[in-house]
This record gives C-alpha cells, sequence and structure tokens, in this order.
C-alpha cells in the first residue's frame, strides 16, 4: 500500500470529523476529504476493529479512494470493561451524549476509588482501493468524576479524568487533548505504520 495523498473520512459524527481533521493535516495527509453526508455505515461489528474496518472499507468500496475510520469505546472498571463497543448507544438508539454520561454516573453511584477507572480506546484503520488495510489503535487512561467537569470535548470528556491532563478531557483546550487522546494516538499510530511501509515517502 502507498501513501495516499487525498482519504475519505468515514464517520456520521460530526464531532469526531471535526476532530479528526484537526489531527490528520499534522500527520501528512495533504487533502482531507468529508465523507458524504448519507453513507453512514451501521456498526454492527463486536469490536472497535471491525466495526472501523467494516467503516473505512464501506467507505473505500463506495468512493474507489482511500478511506479511513475509527470505532471509539469507554471501558470501565466497575462495569466489567462497559459499555465498550457499544458506548455510543449505550443509553440507546437515539440518545444524546447527556443520556449516556447520566446512566453512566447512575451505574457508578457508591463506586469510589479504582473501581471508577476507566480508559479509552480507539481503533483507527485505513483501507486501499488496492485491498491494503493498516490497523491501529490508541488509548487513554483515567478515571470517572462523580459529575461534569468542564464545556468542551463532546461524549463522555465532562465525566473522564485524565491523570496526564490533571482535568477532564471536557475542560482541555483542542490542542491539550489533541496531545495525549486516544483518537490522537490511534491516528498518530496509523501514520507511523504507512511510514514504515513506504519509508521514503
Amino acid at each position: 500500500m502507498r501513501t495516499p495523498r487525498s482519504v475519505i473520512l468515514a464517520s456520521g459524527n460530526p464531532d469526531k470529523l471535526r476532530e479528526v481533521r484537526t489531527i490528520l493535516p499534522d500527520l501528512g495527509f495533504e487533502s482531507i476529504l468529508r465523507w458524504k453526508p448519507g453513507w453512514e455505515t451501521e456498526e454492527t461489528g463486536i469490536t472497535l476493529r471491525e466495526n472501523a474496518l467494516l467503516k473505512a472499507g464501506n467507505a473505500c468500496l463506495a468512493t474507489g479512494l482511500p478511506a479511513v475510520a475509527e470505532d471509539t469505546g469507554l471501558f470501565v472498571w466497575a462495569l466489567g470493561g462497559g459499555p465498550g463497543v457499544y458506548s455510543a448507544r449505550y443509553a440507546g438508539p437515539g440518545c444524546t451524549y447527556a443520556d449516556n454520561v447520566r446512566k453512566l454516573l447512575n451505574a457508578l453511584l457508591g463506586e469510589e476509588g479504582e473501581a471508577r477507572r476507566a480508559e479509552f480506546r480507539t481503533v483507527a484503520a485505513l483501507v486501499a482501493p488496492d485491498g491494503g488495510e493498516i490497523v491501529a489503535e490508541g488509548r487513554l487512561e483515567g478515571f470517572i468524576t462523580l459529575e461534569p467537569e468542564g464545556v468542551g470535548g463532546f461524549g463522555y470528556d465532562p465525566v473522564f479524568f485524565s491523570p496526564e491532563l490533571g482535568k477532564t478531557l471536557a475542560s482541555a483546550s483542542e490542542a491539550e487533548k489533541n496531545g495525549v487522546s486516544h483518537r490522537a494516538r490511534a491516528f498518530r499510530a496509523l501514520e507511523r505504520s504507512l511510514r514504515e511501509l513506504n519509508p521514503r515517502d
């Protein structure tokens, strides 16, 4: 697989699109083409890897261009690793970010210390028209707070405290978050894998 100059970014989540589009240019991609509205892929995989490859593969097939996609989950120790791959729809079909956060905090009532340990995991995948695939993972460890803190970010960011930042992701600036986030780490790892395949690019 050759390093693509342009990629389709396959996501139906506008917040993820915005965040990833701030990450990818720094990794050497010259042109980022946004995933066309209405082409969203149903996430039927049972792992983050399966969903990321499914979305990237469908986008590549539909456009004939290299495509990148990601899938992210929040894994909480007290919930046996849940909500995991179902994080985006934790509170049910059509749920909002606030619905998910509310359900998570209610599920953790009475839990303290290590039981509130959590980890964000992102799997990023690139699928090329020639059938080539690259998959990479990024992780960020932290804790679930007792209540939301901060007004930035999206999803579970207001209740995810990062020891590396000393604050919740929602309290961090975009630059701070992208410096440590699971999503940024996954895409940086993806770019490193591409460089290893194409050392002269």
